[in-house]
């Protein structure tokens, strides 16, 4: 058996001999069977292996295979002394980065946040010495059988990578590293989608004009557009608006977003009502009309514009009620209906950006009923807006900092912004023809500051002071009221999303993406 005293003689043995140490072979050979001995000598025999490993090349693989050994030793302290030796082997054996990486990825399966720390920072290591050799490591795993590994996996390369220094991935590693992910995404959890579409996101190749419309490309394969939409399931609606939202930031003037605002014209607003929320607590309507949204500005040119123009207005119509058939000062709140400012604000938005595209959408003598109704339903809804206007201004008026930072007063800030926007597509959509120039922050996006304009021009950003609008009577033509001729309006009782500024992804959820359109669990939790 070698003790430690042997141990320690073997050592001085190859030390001594500097660049000749490969001639004494008995006592490398001495110091690898130290690996079959104590807690200690395992110890000092990972160290030894890997200070002399470049010398005995004839003995590689035995001497890989006794680290390997001792990265699974039932010793905590053991294992944690190979794991950090084992990269060591890389500096004078590229060639062997793939199986070490392999070796370490099997290894992240560990409970021990001590261990799994260790092995993570040779992980690294790794990718300094050879990237594409890691890269093949880590990827063969992840494709493997063993889901614990996979999923510890994916989750350290979505932390990890996006720290590694610039030069790290040349193109070859680069081009692996997407095509791998790609191979992933064939089939994925929720969660793994997320941390793979980060890793692809942070790559060179990726912040081109071409490296964004690959991205789109993967997003709008993986939410399957060519699959029917089922409104009342959960999990399809989830991956719907998952899929968009990491879309979201990649699309532009030249990387387009029509796919999805088409998907949605066609599938998802005639539905809308019966749309199913991903998760409890999460308004999955609004979040869909959001995005809608937010993609519209994007859709460059949509085909078949007119039908899915007539599904997003039917849609908008459907939350702008026509005026009760008689008001009067002292009628009732209780049979008013509702106004949904925040779906109106989505709606109308989207709807100013897609029919400046086809302006007679609102035009024409064949179009006059339409028209003509859709202007009694904005006077309507003006008149409501700006009521809520004035008493939202008013609640607000002379409030500090700190007291705009309360809850209650932070959803008067976004009511405000929501019916400012509507108030100004409103004064657009009212003109005769109907204009779309306008241009709007919608309510829950940081406001950008507005390029300069001629004195001539009119401020349409949302917060600013804006006149009251007039109508005429009835919405086609007629003589305008005087404001002292109007009777005292009491608006219809509105509402606004809670949560107006911003919108949650959900959390949880651990079916998989499957390519034919379900998703199945695999064994590990509910189904997307």
């Amino acid at each position: 058996m070698v003790t430690i005293e042997i141990l320690y003689k073997d050592f001085g043995v190859l030390a001594d001999a500097k660049d000749k140490a490969g001639q004494h072979e008995k006592e490398y050979l001495s110091i690898l069977s130290a690996t079959k001995g104590g807690p200690g000598e395992k110890r000092l025999a990972s160290q030894f292996i890997t200070r002399f490993f470049k010398y005995f090349p004839n003995h590689a693989g035995t001497a890989i295979n006794a680290m390997f050994d001792l990265c699974e030793d039932d010793d905590p302290m053991t294992r944690k002394q190979a794991i950090k030796d084992l990269p060591t082997l890389c500096k004078t054996a590229p060639d062997q980065v793939s199986k070490i990486a392999s070796a370490l990825t099997q290894l992240m399966g560990t409970d021990d946040a001590t261990e799994n720390s260790l092995i993570q920072s040779s992980f690294i290591s790794l990718f300094k010495f050879d990237s594409k050799g890691a890269l093949e490591g880590i990827f063969g795993q992840i494709l493997g059988d063993d889901e614990t590994v996979r999923e510890k996996a994916i989750k350290f390369l979505g932390a990890k990578i996006r720290t590694l220094p610039e030069d790290t991935f040349d193109s070859h590693s680069e081009e692996l590293l997407i095509n791998m992910c790609k191979k992933v995404l064939q089939d994925v959890t929720k969660d793994e989608f997320i941390a793979i579409m980060e890793i692809l996101k942070c790559q060179k190749s990726m912040t081109t004009v071409q490296g964004r419309q690959q991205l789109v490309d993967i997003v709008t394969e993986q939410a399957e557009l060519d699959q029917p939409f089922e409104a009342t399931d959960p999990d399809c609606v989830d991956r719907l608006t998952q899929c968009i939202k990491h879309a979201v930031p990649l699309f532009s003037k030249n990387v387009h977003s029509k796919a999805f605002v088409g998907y949605i014209c066609d599938h998802v607003l005639p539905h809308l009502e019966e749309l199913a929320s991903p998760e409890e607590g999460v308004n999955g309507k609004l979040e869909m009309l959001k995005l809608l949204a937010e993609i519209s500005e994007f859709a460059g040119d949509l085909e078949n514009l007119e039908q899915r123009l007539q599904n997003l207005y039917d849609c908008l119509i459907s939350y702008m009620p026509l005026p009760p058939a008689e008001e009067s000062e002292d009628e009732t709140h209780s049979g008013e209906p509702k106004l949904e400012f925040s779906a109106v604000e989505c709606l109308m938005y989207t709807f100013h950006q897609l029919c400046r595209k086809l302006p007679t959408f609102l035009s024409g003598e064949e179009n006059a009923e339409r028209l003509k109704d859709f202007k009694i339903r904005l006077q309507y809804f003006a008149r409501g807006v700006q009521v809520y206007i004035k008493h939202l201004r008013m609640a607000l008026q002379g409030k500090t900092g700190t007291e705009l930072k309360e809850e209650e007063n932070k959803i008067k800030v976004a009511a405000l912004k929501i019916t400012s926007n509507i108030n100004t597509m409103i004064k657009d959509l009212f003109h005769s023809p109907p204009s779309f120039k306008s241009i709007i922050t919608l309510s829950w996006k940081p406001l950008v500051k507005p390029v300069e304009k001629s004195a001539t021009s009119t401020p349409t950003l949302a917060g600013q002071k804006r006149t009251p609008i007039t109508f005429e009577s009835n919405g086609a033509g007629g003589k305008k009221h005087h404001k002292e001729e109007r009777s005292l309006y009491h608006p219809p009782s509105g509402k606004f999303s809670e949560k107006a500024g911003t919108f949650t992804p959900p959390q949880g959820g651990r079916g998989r993406f499957n390519r034919r359109g379900n998703f199945r669990g695999r064994g590990r939790g509910q189904r997307w």
